[in-house]
């Protein structure tokens, strides 16, 4: 691929690729991708478990200086979207968890690490990591639901495709950016978007459908009772 550099192993992509944006000037959609993560982190620090030489582990760096700082979520919806649409093609039910996990049913095929480095009001660069596991058939970490694409279809899939298509569509959508169609469309592809499930807040264990996610990422649930509660992410959680 042009504009992508491959390391046998690394600590983080996102570390590694942060590291490299401090030295140099690298193009838009410059992506590092590699077989190993010594330490791949998720969201809020948790870990990510993937075998060597088995899974997508890479990070692309992008410039989003006119979307402001509280609408930056739009690209976290975009990444969710396009990696979506790719999976789409090889299985059915894959969904989006909200924030940006990305489910099969009810087990984690991808995640994402979106890190954003600002310049007075708006965003200088962003690293968005992905891990997608494709052709791993054990897990051992204490995760509580991961699968491989391999092991829903039943056979491995070739990794190099699945980089390439689902890098072009980021940057297909991402140069396009429809901000309208983005939400719209996240909308539509939501883990649990229809009928009421059992959520647990800091205060309260409640049932509640899906009624929104705001431009800031903000989840907006209807209990049953008909009140509305607003939440960021990390202050509510899915329960199975």
């Amino acid at each position: 691929m042009t504009n992508s550099y491959f390391i046998p192993k690394t600590h983080s992509t996102n570390a590694l690729l942060r590291e490299m944006l401090r030295k140099e000037n690298l193009y838009e959609g410059y992506l590092l991708h590699t077989d190993f993560q010594e330490a791949g982190k998720g969201q809020s620090g948790n870990s990510w478990e993937s075998a060597a030489g088995e899974n997508l582990l890479f990070s692309m760096v992008l410039y989003p200086e006119q979307i402001a700082i509280d609408e930056q979520f739009i690209l976290s919806q975009l990444v969710s979207i396009a990696i979506k649409k790719v999976l789409d093609k090889y299985v059915e039910d894959v969904t989006i968890k909200w924030p940006n996990d990305i489910y099969w049913k009810d087990k984690k095929l991808a995640g994402i690490l979106i890190e954003s480095s600002l310049q007075g009001s708006k965003i200088k660069s962003m690293v968005i990591g992905i891990g997608l596991n494709v052709n791993q058939t054990e897990f051992f970490s204490d995760a509580p639901n991961p699968i491989s694409l391999s092991q829903i279809v039943g056979q491995e899939q070739d990794r190099v495709i699945l980089l390439e298509s689902i890098a072009k569509n980021i940057m297909v959508m991402y140069s396009e950016m429809h901000t309208k169609s983005i939400q719209s469309e996240y909308a539509e592809m939501l883990y649990r978007k229809d009928g009421f499930h059992l959520y647990q807040s800091e205060d309260a264990l409640f049932k509640a459908s899906i009624h929104a996610v705001r431009p800031d990422g903000q989840l907006v649930l209807l209990t049953e009772k008909g009140s509305l509660r607003n939440f960021y992410f990390k202050e509510v959680a899915f329960v199975q």
